[in-house]
């Protein structure tokens, strides 16, 4: 194990936080970069002696470069999860930035191996359940999302890096779910929003679907490219691969909730995420649905295979159930939903 820190951008993150947590686990030492003013309520307790925090911003290179010091490795996690559209050029703009910056930073600073985070999202979909995207899949939404743009073009700088010979291994995690969501992320939100509003709404069922994993095998699975991964390759971190229905249904299991809905056509599913979209607005919050989310993933899955990530780091990811029931539990136990709500879901996840 080395003697110099990890630094690991976007510590205060969901990932982010994970991540310190299991490196400190293991004896590491690490730097936390985070931005000026962010919340470190998931840092908190941390050994002084093991965790130090940097304060930079990730777009801005003289800064990750200062936080490098004492650091021979990095880890990328530092990213916007948004689907709000109103969010799309600046998010592109960030990734690219970011992206471009920090992994300068490293260059200057000589640091051994990069981690860095991607997702998924720039692997496409596919048209039919049986399918499995892997790490040779080629994007092809024509107009993507904007999350999946920024995730997209932040890759390729990473890749075009890594072409040029920088140690930069790529991780692609699939929806991340799991406790310490504080934000939460918009795959958190849906879950929050399903135990406020559960029995009394039966959430419809698009088609398609999406592959989901816990965030302490993301984290975990970071460190194993770190140790193993090859550079310039790029590895899939997924798990359990569910379509909307199954997904919904599995909620409903784990906290003894209200089952799925009606299945949703096209133009119901249009005209609901216009609807969420407008009363987000009116609300001034984000939005749990779009119609641009809506254009590109009704009826298409990111189903994906993570055999490269086994065979070569180890990896492994829980069931998707155990991931749930951990997300679950940390919204109820963390005051997300009110008490009225938190008694209705089922005795195994309440606090023990």
């Amino acid at each position: 194990m080395s003697s110099n820190a990890a630094l690991v951008t976007g510590a205060n993150g969901f990932l982010g936080a994970r991540l310190v947590r299991k490196l400190v686990e293991r004896g590491e030492k690490v730097k936390a970069l985070v931005r000026a003013g962010s919340d470190l309520r998931e840092l908190v307790g941390l050994p002084a002696e093991q965790v130090k925090i940097a304060v930079g911003d990730i777009r801005m290179c003289d800064r990750v470069f200062a936080g490098l010091r004492g650091c021979d490795r990095m880890y990328h996690v530092a990213a916007t999860y948004s689907i709000n559209e109103k969010n799309h050029k600046e998010m592109l703009d960030d990734a690219v930035l970011g992206a471009t910056s920090t992994l300068e930073a490293a260059r200057r600073a000589g640091i051994e191996k990069v981690v860095f985070t991607s997702s998924v999202a720039t692997l496409g979909v596919t048209k039919a359940p049986t399918e499995l995207l892997d790490e040779s899949a080629t994007f092809n939404l024509e107009q993507p999302n904007g999350y999946a743009e920024s995730k997209l073009a932040a890759e390729r700088v990473a890749l075009c890096a890594a072409e040029a010979g920088a140690p930069i291994v790529i991780v692609n995690p699939s929806m991340i779910v799991g406790s310490g969501d504080w934000k939460p992320t918009p795959t958190g939100a849906q879950i929050v929003n399903y135990l406020k509003h559960s029995p009394g709404f039966r959430v419809p069922c698009p088609p398609g679907g999406f592959s989901y994993v816990d965030v302490d095998d993301v984290a975990l699975g970071l460190i194993l490219a770190m140790e193993k991964g090859r550079t310039g390759e790029r590895y899939i971190l997924g798990g359990d691969n569910l379509q909307n229905r199954q997904m919904l249904q599995l909620l409903a299991d784990v906290t003894g909730l209200a089952e799925p809905g009606d299945d949703l056509s096209r133009g119901k599913a249009d005209l609901m995420a216009t609807m969420v979209e407008l009363i987000a607005r009116w609300m001034g919050k984000p939005p749990l649905l779009t119609r641009k989310v809506m254009d590109d993933y009704f009826g298409a899955y990111s189903f994906v295979t993570s055999e490269k990530a086994k065979k070569e780091l180890g990896f492994h990811a829980r069931p998707a159930r155990q991931a749930f029931i951990s997300a679950c539990r940390w919204y109820i136990e963390s005051g997300y939903i009110s008490e009225r709500a938190a008694r209705r879901a089922r005795l195994e996840l309440q606090p023990s």
